[in-house]
């Protein structure tokens, strides 16, 4: 009887040490959140790019279920934000930049044919990694138009809807982007997520503020040719 009783309480014992010590072991398991923040490091793949100079170090990705809005400044003087409507299938692109404050809203058929110029296949890994905290899956990617250029992005399923990249090259992806390439205006960068944060996220969050004048796609590219 004493030994069934000592038993038991050492097993108690080592389940509460095992909670204090490896908390992680199930942190991240209970916090599968469709509405929050992440930081990402954000860098210039070809380095002697033009604009390199002007590409930022960091970007802002804010989501709340369908939605999110992605936001980079450069210097804090040159900001760029591209919110992403799953539901209405709408990508809109806003610059601000002194007394310059223009957006453009692209549909559908308009995204697809610019995914086109980012066209890539991926193959999916059993490799994961952690980053920012979460497991995240592996995928192997190389460029259609150029079979010779591969490199890894990896997702997790632990936060964001399953239709998150539906308008992205990497649509089929079931998770947040966590680490990945993306090219837009010319400029391909990689973005590696380092923080993830669980907020709420206000709904206007995704809203063009009223004194942003909505422009072409031809006119937001003349501000970045300018440079």
């Amino acid at each position: 009887m004493k030994k069934t009783l000592i038993y038991k309480l050492s097993f108690c014992i080592i389940i509460l040490l095992a909670g204090s010590v490896f908390p992680f072991c199930k942190a991240h398991n209970d916090k599968i959140f469709d509405e929050g923040i992440i930081e990402y490091d954000a860098k210039v793949v070809d380095e002697n790019h033009p604009w390199a100079g002007m590409a930022p170090s960091v970007a802002t990705m804010k989501f709340k279920g369908d939605k999110f809005i992605f936001e980079m400044s450069t210097m804090g003087m040159f900001n760029t934000m591209f919110i992403c409507d799953q539901t209405n299938k709408t990508l809109t692109q806003m610059v601000k930049f002194l007394d310059i404050k223009q957006a453009c809203i692209e549909n559908e058929n308009a995204i697809t044919k610019e995914n086109l110029n980012y066209k890539i296949k991926y193959v999916e890994s059993k490799e994961t990694k952690m980053i920012a905290g979460y497991k995240c899956n592996k995928l192997m990617v190389t460029m259609v138009d150029d079979p010779s250029v591969t490199f890894e992005a990896y997702y997790t399923k632990d936060m964001g809807s399953e239709n998150m990249n539906q308008l992205s090259p990497y649509i089929g992806v079931k998770g947040m982007l966590m680490q990945y390439r993306l090219k837009k205006m010319g400029l391909e960068m990689q973005f590696t997520a380092k923080s993830v944060k669980k907020a709420e996220i206000p709904d206007n969050t995704f809203e063009i503020p009223a004194y942003f004048k909505i422009v072409s796609k031809e006119e937001i590219e003349k501000i970045f040719n300018q440079f």
